[in-house]
């Protein structure tokens, strides 16, 4: 499997256990806060390991990745209203 097949196969994962809290009643704004801080915990976790922590330079190049990726997905997410209103 590639890269982008493991990355969007991990993302799926992501969604549907998303989806299953919110389906459990907790408030989807909670859970996307939730998921933001396992992230940066575990972009924290892949750069520094356990005992470590980003210094300032780290922190920017994680948010500006962060920024990149949601760019993307919301130049995406256009395209497909775009695409639906056609």
């Amino acid at each position: 499997m590639s890269d982008r097949e493991n990355h969007q196969r991990c993302t799926e994962r992501f969604i549907t256990l998303a989806n299953e809290m919110k389906n459990e009643g907790l408030d989807p704004q909670l859970v996307s806060a939730a998921l933001m801080s396992a992230s940066g915990i575990y972009a924290t976790f892949s750069v520094a390991g356990n005992a470590g922590a980003l210094n300032d330079t780290g922190v920017d190049k994680v948010v500006a990745t962060y920024r990149r990726n949601l760019e993307h997905i919301q130049a995406q997410k256009k395209k497909e209203v775009q695409g639906g209103n056609a």
